[in-house]
């Protein structure tokens, strides 16, 4: 299951920003790529700023790139306490990412569709600044408490939204949180993704917590929060991390999607691939995936070839 939706924009000849800013497109390239390849999974585009934008961060638009947060919403404790939390209906982006769900549970019914969101560390890094979070959860805990709780709610309602329309789960992306030891990562980031999975986690939607920040080292806190699966990126040590996971959690990753799927040979991605299956073949709570979304301009021949490896070794095993 690979989170990838910038091949699917290249398959349609459509540009990121058409992706990120029309829910139509955004779903006729993950559509084509259900079409081309077998992913056990739909998935959608990895964009980390939509929440942000729905705050009132002004956004940085490229044609083919990833939006950004142009810069920080918040500079004082003041904000953070006057900061009010934004209705989805006030988004018009955040309603196009709904719009290409929607759209995606109507016409893809053979396999579970996953939108994305961002976690509520890392949403609350795009507001307050990535530096000033870092030393402000030591400086000012009480004043990131008040920012995380206050990110948790709309994180909360816009996942709910997902699941009304009939999502089958969510790809929720807390790479913030890597930076974080495991005291200060059960504090501001696993404490409050638990209040977003106990409240709407259940046997017909699931959380996945993808963190690509970290080596594995936070494997007890993502655990902590009751997501019934985790997301690793490439940094990861797999071994340690399916040797630490109970066998009911699923455990998915960790192909490095620039250096092995995007810069690899289809031979050297059929390698790495096989390399990873042969190493987590005693545990059957592995979904091989990549380490994080695929990025722009990668060759459909290495993505064919990772599908080929997949196969090729699941008919050996």
């Amino acid at each position: 299951m690979p989170i990838m939706t910038h091949p699917g924009i290249e398959l349609i000849n459509a540009s990121v920003f058409d992706a990120v800013t029309n829910g139509e497109v955004h779903f006729r390239a993950i559509n084509a790529l259900h079409k081309k390849y077998p992913s056990a999974a739909v998935t959608m585009i990895m964009d980390l700023t939509v929440e942000a934008e729905a705050f009132g961060c002004k956004i940085n638009f490229e044609k083919n790139e990833i939006p950004t947060v142009k810069e920080r919403l918040i500079r004082s404790v003041e904000e953070t306490e006057k900061l009010t939390i934004p209705r989805l209906t006030d988004s018009k982006r955040l309603n196009e990412y709904l719009e290409a769900a929607t759209l995606a549970v109507k016409n893809i019914t053979d396999i579970p569709v996953f939108p994305g969101c961002i976690g509520p560390f890392s949403l609350a890094g795009r507001l307050i600044d990535m530096s000033e979070i870092m030393v402000d959860i030591y400086l000012y805990p009480d004043n990131i408490h008040q920012l995380l709780e206050k990110c948790t709610a709309f994180i909360t309602d816009y996942i709910k939204a997902y699941k009304q329309l009939g999502a089958d789960g969510i790809v929720m992306a807390e790479p913030a949180a890597g930076l974080l030891g495991e005291d200060e990562c059960n504090q501001f980031s696993s404490a409050y993704i638990k209040k977003i999975v106990d409240e709407l986690q259940d046997d017909h939607f699931m959380i996945i917590l993808h963190n690509c920040g970290h080596k594995g080292n936070l494997t007890r806190s993502m655990l902590s929060t009751g997501a019934k699966a985790l997301h690793f990126g490439n940094a990861a040590d797999m071994k340690f991390v399916l040797e630490n996971t109970p066998g009911n959690i699923l455990v998915m990753g960790n192909l490095d999607p620039v250096n092995v799927i995007k810069t690899g040979t289809p031979d050297y991605v059929k390698q790495e691939t096989k390399k990873l299956l042969e190493m987590a073949k005693s545990y059957p709570n592995f979904i091989i995936s990549s380490g994080c979304d695929i990025p722009p301009a990668v060759p459909h021949q290495n993505i064919e070839a990772f599908f080929e490896a997949v196969q090729e070794y699941n008919q050996k095993n």
